[in-house]
Formats: structure tokens, sequence, C-alpha cells
């Protein structure tokens, strides 16, 4: 089911970063749902090619790339953006949605993992982001959504690494977008809490054991603290950066959206 038309995102050309992950899975599947073309991007290239797969069975008139690659590696960025171009055209979309979770409580943070959670989470957002922005200057408009998170606006226990990662993309996201809009380039982040995806659910396992509770006790406590009583799931997420992609949202500059079912106001 789709709650948006194929004329929301017609023809328009989005690259989706960490497309193998759960809310990039599901964005790629709303943008095509929604007529636009896609170039997903990650490491898992068979996964990437379920995907594809995924995604033609949903509206075969859109065009869908594949380009597997390292976006911590300098040469694979600008061979992800020039062979977006070559293969579909002018770039109109971009969704940064690759990231990975760590950290724990300070005392325990290795520096190893602390450099992994910003490279990932926001080096190779940002630069990504930057070999992009040059091809949407050049074409006159855009629309960027970063995924960053609720633990970018407010910081939680334990979550030292992640969140500061997280609060850069929001950082980020509100500079950038300063910059952006005078080129006719949308610039805006979504912040979702508790994602029911792999790599939200290994947060929860994490925190539990942490605490000393199961996976599920831990997960029902977390639903308990969301005024909704239910987590996000990823087709939520990706339903909300569609619509930041869309000129539905056309006068949205810099905003971080919250998916949080009322756990945070603010």
């Amino acid at each position: 089911m789709s709650f948006f038309t194929k004329e929301t995102l017609n023809e328009e050309h989005v690259i989706v970063t960490g497309a193998t992950g759960g809310i990039g899975y599901e964005a790629a599947k709303e943008i095509v749902r929604a007529g636009g073309h896609v170039t997903i991007t990650g490491r898992n290239e068979e996964k990437l090619a379920e995907l594809r797969d995924e995604c033609a069975a949903l509206n075969g008139q859109s065009q869908i790339y594949i380009s597997a690659a390292d976006l911590n590696v300098e040469d694979e960025r600008k061979k992800v953006v020039r062979d977006a171009l070559q293969a579909i055209g002018p770039i109109t979309g971009l969704v940064n949605s690759a990231g990975v979770i760590g950290g724990g409580p300070l005392e325990n943070i290795k520096e190893e993992e602390l450099r992994k959670v910003m490279e990932l989470n926001y080096f190779s957002t940002v630069l990504f982001t930057q070999e992009v922005y040059k091809e949407m200057k050049e074409y006159g408009r855009g629309a960027v959504v970063n995924l960053s998170s609720l633990s970018g606006l407010r910081g939680t226990h334990s979550n030292t690494a992640y969140s500061a990662s997280k609060f850069a993309i929001t950082g980020f996201t509100q500079s950038f977008a300063l910059e952006a809009i005078e080129y006719g380039i949308r610039v805006n982040a979504v912040c979702p809490g508790y994602v029911d995806t792999a790599m939200g659910q290994e947060a929860i396992r994490s925190k539990g054991e942490r605490e000393g509770r199961t996976y599920e006790e831990q997960r029902k406590r977390a639903e308990e603290g969301i005024p909704s009583g239910k987590l996000t799931q990823p087709d939520e997420v990706a339903r909300s950066i569609v619509y930041l992609l869309s000129e539905a949202s056309i006068n949205i500059v810099g905003e971080s959206l919250k998916i949080s079912g009322g756990s945070v106001m603010r």
C-alpha cells in the first residue's frame, strides 16, 4: 500500500545510501511507489540486487540502478555519483540513511569504535553529500534528507558515541540547509526513536544486557515509555522521507522531523 501517487516523485532521481538497512531499504521502495527513479548503494551487493527486484515489481516504470560501495572511501563516493548520472541522469534527491550503532558508557568506549561511529554516521555522510551537492547545484534544484535520530536532539544514558554522531548530523542539516536553499535545494532530517529494524533491535538488546534484562523485557520497557505504545516501523520513516523529498514540503527547510510516538516534544 502506498500513501502517495506515482506523480509525487515523477521522474525524480534519488540516491539512497545505506539501502541494505531497514530504513534505507523501505525508503527506496517508497520512492519507486511514488514514481521516482533510484540509485541504491550499500556494501552488500546481493541484498542490493534483492532490493532492485522488489522495487522493479512495485513500479515497472522506475529506473533502478545498483552501485555497491564503501562510502568511507573517496574514490567510491565519486564513482557512485558518476555512475548514477550516467545510468539515470540528473540527481534531484539524496537520502543519507547509511549508519551504524555503537557506544556504551563513556568509560568503556574504545577509540576505534568511536572513530568508526563518527566516520560512517557523520564524515562519510557529509563528504558524500558534498559530491551530490555539486551536481544538484549545476542542475538547479534538489532535496536532501538526512537520517538523524531522537538521539540527535537529546542525550540518553550510555549513548555518547551514537548520540554525538547524530547531533553532528542535526547541526550539519541546519547549517547546510542555509547554504543549499540559495540554489533551490532543500535540506531536512528525519529523527526517529527506536525503529523496528535489525539495528533498532540490536540497540534494544544491548541496552537490556547493560541493565540486566532480556530483549523481550527491554523491548516492553521501551514500548511502555512511548505514549503511542509502539515502536516506529521502517515504512513509517520511509513515508516521512518521501514527504520531505516531494514538493508537498516545498517551504520546509532545515527541519528535524521527529518520529517519536509522542516521547519527545519540543
